[in-house]
């Protein structure tokens, strides 16, 4: 039991605080209009003056609740105390509802020791409220409970980002260990022509001295090669588990996922440009992410009846489109499989994109530098 509560108590804030978003202050002057309104309109109120300006006070309080969340709960909850004790009552502005959301910000986005302090702090506000007369046992209960619901939903919201966050970085490291794989059978590839050119020169050298100089240009620009991709896969290797030696798909083989005349949208493959002296680790690359969104494509296109499939290399870089023209999809959720070309793109230095298209279909683009990594 204490080891559990020595763990809340520890439990650091988010990595990833949320910055003060522009409906923060939307937010505040919409409630702000509302107290004003229901300051005019409300005839039975006992203090007009003084619940606006409790309301006026307690407003900006909102615009802290991420960055500063035991602040914004200490001096909501200490001005409400205040305000209780100057009125002989509770808030009347039914507006000051909007109070709900600093226990929830506190358990979404403060630290264990932030909770649990801010926590005494509203039970402390409740049990003063019943001591002095202000509210019933019942009334504390219920808002008690009203107060307990935010803390749950802010901790769900809380771990439930947490869980999230756990399962996209499982995918790019799942990602990144493809990508080192497909790298290993290219760097292998380097090395064993390397190995041939050194024994042909080995094995010609007496007959024909000018070989070995030949073998030894070859295997210099192999080397040179190997080592670029070496390096990328560096960057790309996360685990030490043992590498797939089955062979990388390269360009050449994204016209193999050209159908025509079968169940399913028709998919046509165009490439333009000279795709046999790309890195082995840049074509294999633009299969994967082809073969990805030509897979994705026919699982969520609706109606869907052709997909375009264009692939033109350049001076400095391959371009990838794949365009379908199913029902429009709305706007890019950034799925698994979507984070995973993102993340294979961005290992290789290039970038890749997903959208809808203007008036049908789903479009994914992808560059890549024929360097193959990153700088």
């Amino acid at each position: 039991m204490f080891a559990y509560l020595r763990s809340v108590w520890a439990e650091p804030r988010p990595v990833r605080a949320a910055a003060r978003l522009w409906w923060d202050w939307a937010l505040v002057a919409v409630l702000l209009l509302v107290a004003v309104l229901e300051t005019v309109l409300r005839p039975e109120l006992n203090s007009r003056i003084g619940s606006l300006v409790v309301a006026a006070v307690l407003l900006p309080l909102l615009l802290l609740r991420r960055s500063r969340p035991l602040l914004a709960v200490a001096v909501a909850f200490g001005v409400a105390a205040v305000a209780s004790l100057v009125f002989r009552g509770e808030p009347e502005l039914n507006v000051t509802v909007f109070m709900v959301l600093f226990p929830f910000s506190l358990f979404r986005w403060g630290s264990g020791r932030e909770a649990v302090l801010g926590l005494a702090i509203m039970l402390g506000k409740v049990g003063l409220s019943v001591v002095l007369g202000f509210i019933s046992v019942s009334e504390a209960v219920g808002g008690s409970a009203v107060l307990g619901t935010a803390c749950a939903i802010g901790a769900a919201v809380r771990y439930r980002g947490r869980a999230r966050a756990r399962e996209l970085e499982q995918v790019k490291l799942l990602e990144r260990e493809r990508l080192a794989r497909d790298l290993h059978d290219t760097v292998a590839h380097h090395v064993s022509a390397m190995a041939i050119r050194a024994q042909a020169g080995l094995a010609t050298a007496a007959s024909r001295p000018e070989a070995a100089t030949e073998a030894l240009g070859l295997i210099e620009s192999e080397a040179s090669r190997a080592l670029a991709e070496m390096r990328t896969m560096v960057r790309a290797l996360r685990h030490n588990e043992s590498a797939d030696l089955a062979p990388s798909p390269t360009v050449a083989d994204v016209a193999l996922l050209a159908s025509r005349g079968t169940p399913g949208p028709e998919v046509d493959v165009r490439i333009d440009g000279a795709v046999d002296d790309l890195p082995k680790s840049v074509g294999t690359a633009i299969y994967r992410l082809t073969q990805e969104s030509v897979t994705n494509a026919r699982r969520h296109a609706r109606h869907a009846t052709r997909i375009e499939v264009s692939v033109v290399v350049g001076g400095s870089s391959v371009h990838l489109r794949v365009s379908d023209d199913g029902d429009a999809r709305g706007p890019a959720v950034r799925g698994h499989g979507l984070i995973g070309m993102m993340e294979r793109a961005h290992l290789l230095g290039g970038s890749c994109e997903a959208g809808p298209n203007p008036e049908r279909g789903w479009t994914v683009t992808a560059v890549l530098p024929l360097t193959g990594a990153r700088g």
